[in-house]
This record gives structure tokens, sequence and C-alpha cells, in this order.
């Protein structure tokens, strides 16, 4: 298909092209026919269509519907039109022609996915979106929002397989460099994610208590996940304990859930590295042997070098060494462990965040890793240190333990 547009309202066509209304309708049709007598599929769009007189918005898509004009787009290319009078001018266009509408909104008031779904009810049968809403200024209506809306409110179906929209949405972060908040719709990491006393207890009753229900966290390839925090219950920390095999007793999870909350209001991330810690401490007993201990690791880098790591460790009774290359330091240390465990348990780096604790050239950096098997089974560890790469590494570790200290009790029930 090729798509073809012009600019139609007046700011646009008086400020940018410079013609006449008549102008913009022959240059329209002369580029519809054009498309039409080389055998190809034709959309059009009246760009800026949001802002062009209605009247002559209908008459240019009537002409080039009679040019032969297989798909008419409406685009909202400043994003100023509201929900309810994109509704409106859909249902009017609707009206007028013959031939399928597409629409395209622009994010400028945080309202695209809003107008598409509006779109549709007034008889839109497409809509265009894009990875993670990314586009022009604010970005144009979201995939898995739109997707989901349909899918899961609305009742309409799509050819989107979405269960691959969490990992399509990474894949892109990772591509573009253009990272979205933990708190995005469906996709984003605490889309799913329960840290409150009455939120986690309903949920680990009944999913549907806190969660939308219509729409799971498996059928976007997502992973429903209980945060240990300062607002946790007791609920909570005892799934988490039950899932590493520890159970304490009433008393003992009141002290683990207190300690767990005084970390928590200090500040820090609570990982699952430090609640095993603190139910080590509680218990008084080590809780688990360490599977992998590092022995040493070094890192070559520098402006004319490849950045490339090499890691020592014992796993179980032997040792191993393995080394990669990154686009880093940091990401050739983390990839050598990884290939480190390749032969053991195959394991992905799923999230990694770094966090300065402290100024100066010297500052003590925090590291936090989310580790993930090929069972689906996610850890977290957190590591300091004035060397980004030992924390990197360290963290890498402690998760890693902690995962396969998991698997194991798994594999036992």
């Amino acid at each position: 298909m090729v798509h073809t547009f012009v600019s139609t309202s007046d700011i646009q066509r008086i400020h940018t092209i410079k013609k006449s209304r008549e102008e913009v309708t022959a240059m329209a049709i002369d580029a519809v026919e054009y498309i039409k007598d080389h055998g190809a599929k034709c959309m059009f769009s009246a760009m800026d269509a949001t802002r062009t007189d209605l009247d002559y918005l209908i008459s240019i898509y009537k002409d080039v519907e009679n040019a032969g004009c297989d798909i008419i787009n409406v685009p909202d290319t400043v994003g100023v039109l509201s929900p309810s009078g994109m509704y409106q001018l859909i249902k009017n266009i609707d009206q007028e022609v013959n031939i399928p509408i597409d629409v395209h909104c622009h994010n400028d008031f945080g309202i695209a996915v809003g107008n598409s779904l509006m779109s549709v009810e007034a008889g839109a049968s497409q809509v265009q979106v894009t990875v993670n809403g990314i586009g022009e200024r604010a970005g144009n209506a979201n995939l898995a929002e739109v997707v989901m809306c349909l899918h899961s409110i609305y009742g309409v179906k799509t050819n989107i397989k979405t269960e691959y929209l969490l990992e399509t949405s990474k894949m892109v972060e990772k591509f573009t460099g253009v990272h979205f908040p933990p708190n995005t719709p469906i996709v984003g990491d605490n889309a799913f994610a329960h840290e409150s006393g009455i939120h986690t207890h309903g949920v680990l009753e009944k999913s549907d208590t806190f969660e939308p229900g219509i729409m799971t966290p498996e059928m976007v390839g997502h992973r429903r996940r209980i945060v240990i925090g300062k607002h946790a219950g007791s609920h909570a920390v005892e799934k988490s304990l039950q899932e590493m095999d520890i159970h304490p007793t009433e008393e003992q999870l009141e002290v683990i859930l207190s300690r767990i909350k005084d970390i928590a209001n200090k500040g820090k991330r609570i990982c699952d590295a430090d609640l095993y810690a603190v139910a080590s401490s509680v218990l008084g007993r080590n809780l688990g042997k360490e599977t992998i201990t590092l022995k040493e690791f070094s890192v070559m880098t520098g402006n004319l070098t490849t950045p490339t790591a090499v890691v020592r460790a014992i796993i179980g009774d032997e040792e191993v060494v393995a080394s990669n290359y990154g686009v880093g330091p940091i990401d050739a240390a983390l990839k050598a462990v990884e290939d480190m465990m390749g032969g053991y348990n195959k394991i992905k780096v799923r999230d990694y965040r770094l966090e300065a604790i402290t100024g100066g050239s010297d500052a003590l950096a925090e590291v936090t890793i989310s580790v993930e098997d090929t069972d689906g089974r996610v850890v977290s560890a957190q590591s300091a240190s004035t060397d980004i790469a030992t924390a990197s590494v360290d963290a890498l570790i402690t998760a890693i333990n902690i995962l396969l200290e998991k698997k194991k009790l798994w594999s036992m029930q």
C-alpha cells in the first residue's frame, strides 16, 4: 500500500505548502490517480484533519474516493481534539464516504488512545499505533494500550499476538534507548505488581480482586509480582518466603515483616536477597548454601579496546572460567557470568538499575539486578560498591544463587 498525504488545514496549508484549497484538492486527486494507475493500494491522509474546516475535509475525502482511493486516514496531527470531538468527526465522515476509515492520533494531551478508541466506536476500522507510543513530540497512540482495550473492554479482536506485547515493548525500549516508567499500563514493571497489604491479600486469594480480570498478566506476556516494601502485609511476606521453602512461625513472621518495613522506610528498595538475609537472621540459621562462589573477575576496556571481561568462579565443586565482550565493561562482565552459567542453568538479566548513592567521582554506586531462568522464575538482588563492575557482578551472583536455591526447592516439590 502507498500512503499519500497533504496538508488540508488552513494554518498548515497557508504557512507550510502555500497552496489554495483548490490546488490542494487537485494535488490529492493527482497523487491517488497516479498510485492507482500503477496498481498499488492507496491510503490518503488529510494532514491536520482535526483542524480542517469540516465541509472542505469531507469534500476532499469524497474527491479522493472518486479517484479510486482504497482507505482514508483521519490524523489528529497535533493531538488537539477531545475524545467526544473525535467521535463526532469520524461519525460525520463515516456518513459521507463508503471506503474504510483509518485514524492516526497524536498524544500531545495524553488522549491518543482515548481518541483512537472513540474513533472505533464511531466507525473507524483501522487504528495506527506505535510500540511504546513512540512518535513525534509526545508520541502516538500506544500499541499495547489500544490493542488490549479493544480485546478486553470492547471485545473486538485484532490479529495482534498479545502474549508478545511485553517482549516487543522491551525490545524496542532497548534498541531505541527510550525507557518507559514502571507504572506504564500493560507493559510497565508495576502493571501487575502488588505491594499494599490489602491488595496482596486479595490478589493471592483471587487475582480479580485487584486486577482487571478481563486482562491477565499472561495475556500480555507479563507476570504477576508481589512487591515486598513498606506497605507490604504479612500475607505477601509469607507467600514470598514459602516460595523459598522458608516457613517461619507467626511470631517469626511478624519480626521479619517488622525488619523489612524498617529497611524500606529508610528508602531502600527491598529485593529477594534482602528478604532472604532477614529471614536467615530471624530464624538463626543459614537457609541455603551458595552454589556459586566468585573467585575473581577482570574487565579490560578503553577507547580503542573492545570491552572484554573474564570471570572465574566455583560452581558446586567445579571451577569454571568464562569470558565475553560487550558494548561496555558492565555489559561484558554480565554476559561473561551468563555464559559461565550456560552449562548449568541458562539465565538472563531481565532488569538492571544503577544509582549513585553518594556524590563525587568516587561515589558509592548501588546496583539492582533482576534475573530470570528458563522457567520464568525471577529473582532480584542488590550490591553497592565504589566500583560499578564489582557491584554489578556481585549483585548478579547473589541473584543467581537465590534463583538456583529456588529451583532446587521447586524441583523437590
